[in-house]
């Protein structure tokens, strides 16, 4: 959002970058991270406390492993999107906003474990409390940083790492201190390495199942990238998905309950009661995503505002509207069923869904025509501008 109102170049080089940052870096690592809520869960469930430390100091381990190279395909990001064929200017801001970013990747990964070992105890409040302490240290810091500051873009990109790096900083401070968990508390120790294939053999479907659903959404602001005004495109597609995004947090928060209810209870040897936890987050799931949908398509003219500043940029949003807003209930209806799926154990079944998915998109990909496609933003530029005109006489 602070990006957004630099400039259309700003905005979209961070939306690449995120974009590929998000493909390459934070989506494997969520991915990997997810395994700890099968098997966390279930051995909280089983009542199995001192196994729980244990598989989150593998994790941390394993996925930390796991950013070293990830960190360095993240150097040459510039150079690779050229090769791409994305636009130079494009793929040079984004290559350096990415490189600030790696300190963040190492923080996120941490982060991820930590919650997922929190979040299979039940114990959301320090969850809730970290995030809102970092939300408010994040917000002004990004602000400094991207206005106040040289670094202009590039300060979104340190004030991401910094604000991860604090909330990991505050949940491992709660965890060692705090009486809450002190059932599940162990000390570091040689045992977490015997861990690590039982970790994979969950993490890696489990990265495939995220993977795949959410690279099948930033693989269409890289495609923006290849068309005639990949600056109007990238940023207003950004624009659009930045808010499916921003608004997937509430069912992911959902089905982290769910995952959470799900697994404990199996791993108890009630199957009732995860039926039942199931039917009711199904419910909750359907009726907050009505309301979000209707709430989004009332206030179609004003959200494009916060983001940019730029006329041609809203209207185009505008446009795109309705496609988002079903886009956010059938986000959020799948977001629920995966949380269930992990909960579950099925990260088998749940990769081979999405593969299908991400199959299908490229399907449709291969037999886009897009010299159709670069008519089409052509004319929705010039609509754009005209829109423009008639507003300034």
């Amino acid at each position: 959002m602070m990006v957004g109102h630099l400039s259309q170049l700003s905005l979209s080089s961070a939306a690449i970058a995120i974009s590929l940052a998000a493909v390459s870096g934070f989506s494997p690592l969520y991915g990997l991270s997810t395994a700890l809520e099968t098997l966390c869960g279930q051995a909280y469930g089983a009542q199995q406390y001192q196994k729980l430390a244990n598989q989150m100091y593998t994790a941390i381990f394993s996925i930390i492993l796991v950013c070293h190279p990830l960190s360095l395909v993240w150097i040459y990001m510039g150079k690779l999107l050229v090769l791409m064929g994305q636009d130079p200017a494009i793929s040079h801001e984004a290559g350096k906003f990415i490189i600030w970013l790696i300190p963040a990747l190492f923080a996120y990964g941490t982060l991820q474990a930590l919650v997922r070992y929190f979040q299979t105890q039940s114990l959301i409040i320090p969850l809730l409390v970290s995030s809102c302490v970092t939300l408010c240290f994040h917000i002004p810091l990004c602000w400094v940083l991207v206005y106040k500051s040289r670094l202009g873009h590039l300060g979104a990109a340190l004030a991401i790492g910094m604000s991860y790096w604090l909330n990991v900083i505050l949940l491992g401070l709660y965890m060692k201190y705090t009486s809450a968990s002190s059932k599940t508390r162990v000390p570091i120790s040689m045992e977490m390495f015997q861990g690590i294939g039982e970790f994979f053999r969950f993490a890696i479907p489990s990265a495939i199942m995220i993977c795949l659903e959410w690279w099948s959404f930033e693989l269409l602001i890289l495609l923006s990238g290849l068309l005639p005004n990949p600056t109007l495109e990238t940023s207003v597609l950004s624009v659009c998905l930045e808010t499916i995004s921003t608004l997937y947090m509430i069912p992911d928060g959902i089905a982290a309950a769910a995952s959470t209810r799900v697994s404990n209870e199996l791993g108890a040897g009630n199957p009732q009661g995860a039926r039942l936890a199931i039917t009711v987050v199904t419910s909750i799931t359907v009726a907050q995503a009505l309301i979000l949908s209707l709430a989004l398509f009332a206030s179609r003219g004003v959200f494009g505002y916060v983001f940019s500043n730029d006329i041609e940029v809203v209207d185009y949003v505008i446009t795109m509207a309705p496609l988002v807003c079903l886009l956010v209930i059938l986000d959020n209806l799948h977001g629920v069923l995966s949380g269930i799926a992990r909960g579950c154990g099925w990260q088998d079944l749940g990769a081979y869904v999405n593969l299908v998915q991400a199959l299908l998109l490229s399907i449709i990909t291969s037999c886009t025509n897009w010299e159709k496609q670069a008519s089409k933003a052509r004319q929705r530029m010039l609509e754009g501008r005209s829109s423009v005109e008639n507003r300034l006489t």
